[in-house]
Protein backbone atom coordinates (compact mmCIF):
# COMPACT_ATOMS: atom_id res chain seq x y z
CA UNK A 1 0.00 0.00 0.00
CA UNK A 2 2.81 2.37 0.81
CA UNK A 3 4.42 1.84 -2.63
CA UNK A 4 1.13 2.79 -4.27
CA UNK A 5 1.00 6.17 -2.46
CA UNK A 6 4.58 6.97 -3.47
CA UNK A 7 3.69 6.38 -7.16
CA UNK A 8 0.43 8.38 -7.05
CA UNK A 9 1.93 11.60 -5.68
CA UNK A 10 4.41 12.12 -8.54
CA UNK A 11 1.66 11.21 -11.04
CA UNK A 12 -0.71 13.82 -9.61
CA UNK A 13 2.06 16.43 -9.57
CA UNK A 14 2.89 15.67 -13.22
CA UNK A 15 -0.79 16.03 -14.24
CA UNK A 16 -1.02 19.33 -12.35
CA UNK A 17 2.00 20.83 -14.11
CA UNK A 18 0.88 19.55 -17.52
CA UNK A 19 -2.56 21.13 -17.04
CA UNK A 20 -0.95 24.47 -16.13
CA UNK A 21 1.19 24.46 -19.27
CA UNK A 22 -1.78 23.46 -21.44
CA UNK A 23 -3.75 26.53 -20.29
CA UNK A 24 -0.81 28.95 -20.08
CA UNK A 25 -1.59 30.43 -23.51
CA UNK A 26 -5.30 31.07 -22.79
CA UNK A 27 -6.15 34.45 -21.27
CA UNK A 28 -8.88 35.92 -19.13
CA UNK A 29 -9.42 39.25 -20.94
CA UNK A 30 -11.11 40.73 -17.85
CA UNK A 31 -7.71 40.55 -16.12
CA UNK A 32 -6.34 42.94 -18.79
CA UNK A 33 -8.77 45.90 -18.80
CA UNK A 34 -6.41 48.47 -20.34
CA UNK A 35 -5.43 48.94 -23.97
CA UNK A 36 -2.02 49.96 -25.33
CA UNK A 37 -1.35 51.32 -28.80
CA UNK A 38 2.27 51.01 -29.92
CA UNK A 39 3.08 54.08 -32.04
CA UNK A 40 6.78 53.38 -32.56
CA UNK A 41 9.15 50.64 -31.45
CA UNK A 42 12.49 49.25 -32.39
CA UNK A 43 14.17 46.13 -31.16
CA UNK A 44 17.21 43.95 -31.36
CA UNK A 45 16.70 40.21 -31.64
CA UNK A 46 19.06 38.01 -29.64
CA UNK A 47 19.48 34.38 -30.68
CA UNK A 48 20.53 31.32 -28.73
CA UNK A 49 22.87 29.19 -30.84
CA UNK A 50 22.08 25.50 -30.62
CA UNK A 51 24.98 24.27 -32.76
CA UNK A 52 25.00 22.75 -36.21
CA UNK A 53 24.07 26.05 -37.80
CA UNK A 54 20.74 26.26 -35.94
CA UNK A 55 19.69 29.14 -33.71
CA UNK A 56 16.57 29.98 -31.76
CA UNK A 57 15.15 33.42 -30.91
CA UNK A 58 15.93 33.98 -27.24
CA UNK A 59 14.82 37.58 -26.52
CA UNK A 60 14.02 40.88 -28.18
CA UNK A 61 14.79 44.14 -26.44
CA UNK A 62 14.28 47.73 -27.44
CA UNK A 63 12.42 50.95 -26.81
CA UNK A 64 9.46 52.84 -28.15
CA UNK A 65 6.55 55.22 -27.74
CA UNK A 66 2.93 54.33 -27.13
CA UNK A 67 -0.45 55.42 -25.85
CA UNK A 68 -2.35 53.96 -22.92
CA UNK A 69 -6.15 53.92 -22.89
CA UNK A 70 -7.33 53.81 -19.28
CA UNK A 71 -10.72 54.85 -17.88
CA UNK A 72 -11.68 56.43 -21.20
CA UNK A 73 -8.59 58.65 -21.36
CA UNK A 74 -5.59 58.40 -23.71
CA UNK A 75 -2.12 59.17 -22.40
CA UNK A 76 1.29 58.78 -24.06
CA UNK A 77 4.33 57.04 -22.66
CA UNK A 78 7.92 56.18 -23.52
CA UNK A 79 9.01 52.60 -22.85
CA UNK A 80 11.74 50.02 -23.01
CA UNK A 81 11.17 46.29 -23.08
CA UNK A 82 12.62 42.80 -23.20
CA UNK A 83 10.30 40.12 -24.59
CA UNK A 84 10.43 36.59 -25.91
CA UNK A 85 9.22 37.76 -29.35
CA UNK A 86 9.00 41.01 -31.35
CA UNK A 87 6.17 43.45 -30.66
CA UNK A 88 4.31 43.39 -33.98
CA UNK A 89 1.17 45.53 -34.31
CA UNK A 90 -0.81 44.54 -37.40
CA UNK A 91 -2.88 47.66 -38.15
CA UNK A 92 -2.73 51.42 -37.67
CA UNK A 93 -5.21 51.35 -34.79
CA UNK A 94 -4.47 47.96 -33.23
CA UNK A 95 -4.20 47.90 -29.46
CA UNK A 96 -2.94 45.23 -27.11
CA UNK A 97 -4.72 44.10 -23.95
CA UNK A 98 -2.78 45.37 -20.96
CA UNK A 99 -2.67 45.72 -17.19
CA UNK A 100 -0.48 47.43 -14.64
CA UNK A 101 2.20 45.23 -13.07
CA UNK A 102 3.58 48.22 -11.11
CA UNK A 103 1.24 51.20 -11.21
CA UNK A 104 2.70 54.02 -13.31
CA UNK A 105 5.95 52.12 -14.00
CA UNK A 106 5.43 48.69 -15.60
CA UNK A 107 2.69 47.64 -18.03
CA UNK A 108 2.16 44.04 -19.12
CA UNK A 109 0.76 43.60 -22.63
CA UNK A 110 -0.54 40.47 -24.34
CA UNK A 111 0.42 39.60 -27.91
CA UNK A 112 -0.56 36.70 -30.15
CA UNK A 113 2.05 33.97 -29.79
CA UNK A 114 4.23 33.77 -32.90
CA UNK A 115 3.70 30.38 -34.51
CA UNK A 116 1.02 29.50 -31.95
CA UNK A 117 -2.60 28.50 -32.31
CA UNK A 118 -5.34 31.15 -32.45
CA UNK A 119 -5.89 32.46 -28.93
CA UNK A 120 -2.40 31.54 -27.71
CA UNK A 121 -0.82 34.60 -26.14
CA UNK A 122 2.57 35.75 -24.86
CA UNK A 123 3.06 38.59 -22.44
CA UNK A 124 5.65 41.34 -22.49
CA UNK A 125 6.50 43.88 -19.84
CA UNK A 126 7.00 47.50 -20.81
CA UNK A 127 8.91 49.72 -18.40
CA UNK A 128 7.15 53.04 -18.93
CA UNK A 129 7.66 56.75 -18.35
CA UNK A 130 4.22 58.35 -18.59
CA UNK A 131 3.80 61.70 -20.38
CA UNK A 132 1.79 64.58 -18.92
CA UNK A 133 -1.41 65.41 -20.88
CA UNK A 134 0.16 64.26 -24.17
CA UNK A 135 -0.34 61.39 -26.64
CA UNK A 136 1.86 60.15 -29.47
CA UNK A 137 0.60 59.95 -33.06
CA UNK A 138 2.03 59.14 -36.47
CA UNK A 139 1.69 61.84 -39.10
CA UNK A 140 3.09 61.30 -42.57
CA UNK A 141 5.43 58.68 -41.13
CA UNK A 142 6.78 60.82 -38.27
CA UNK A 143 5.96 60.42 -34.57
CA UNK A 144 4.48 63.62 -33.14
CA UNK A 145 2.99 64.69 -29.82
CA UNK A 146 -0.51 66.12 -29.40
CA UNK A 147 -2.48 67.27 -26.36
CA UNK A 148 -4.42 64.34 -24.89
CA UNK A 149 -7.61 66.45 -24.69
CA UNK A 150 -7.46 67.17 -28.42
CA UNK A 151 -6.99 63.46 -29.20
CA UNK A 152 -9.85 62.54 -26.84
CA UNK A 153 -12.12 64.91 -28.80
CA UNK A 154 -11.03 63.21 -32.03
CA UNK A 155 -11.81 59.81 -30.46
CA UNK A 156 -15.35 60.97 -29.61
CA UNK A 157 -15.94 62.44 -33.10
CA UNK A 158 -14.77 59.21 -34.77
CA UNK A 159 -16.27 56.75 -32.26
CA UNK A 160 -12.87 55.28 -31.48
CA UNK A 161 -12.74 53.63 -28.04
CA UNK A 162 -10.48 50.56 -27.84
CA UNK A 163 -11.43 49.92 -24.21
CA UNK A 164 -14.98 49.18 -25.41
CA UNK A 165 -14.13 47.23 -28.59
CA UNK A 166 -14.52 50.22 -30.92
CA UNK A 167 -11.20 49.43 -32.57
CA UNK A 168 -11.54 51.28 -35.88
CA UNK A 169 -12.50 54.96 -36.15
CA UNK A 170 -15.41 55.92 -38.42
CA UNK A 171 -15.90 58.86 -40.80
CA UNK A 172 -12.25 59.57 -41.51
CA UNK A 173 -11.81 62.45 -43.96
CA UNK A 174 -8.66 61.23 -45.67
CA UNK A 175 -6.84 57.95 -46.34
CA UNK A 176 -3.80 59.44 -44.55
CA UNK A 177 -5.71 59.43 -41.28
CA UNK A 178 -6.18 55.69 -41.51
CA UNK A 179 -2.61 55.08 -42.64
CA UNK A 180 -1.03 57.36 -40.06
CA UNK A 181 -3.53 56.85 -37.20
CA UNK A 182 -3.57 60.57 -36.51
CA UNK A 183 -6.22 63.24 -36.39
CA UNK A 184 -5.76 66.17 -38.74
CA UNK A 185 -7.55 68.94 -36.85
Amino acid sequence: MRCLRVGIVPGIAACFFLSISAFAGKVNSAAFPLRVHIVFRNGIQHYQHMGGGFSNLDTVDGLGKGDLFENGQPLGFDFNYECGQPITPESAFETFMARWKKQGRVLEILMPKMGGNPGDMNSCQLKVLMKQDTVYLRRIGAVVEEPAAQYKQWMIEHQYDPEHNKNEPVNLRSPHQAADAAPSN
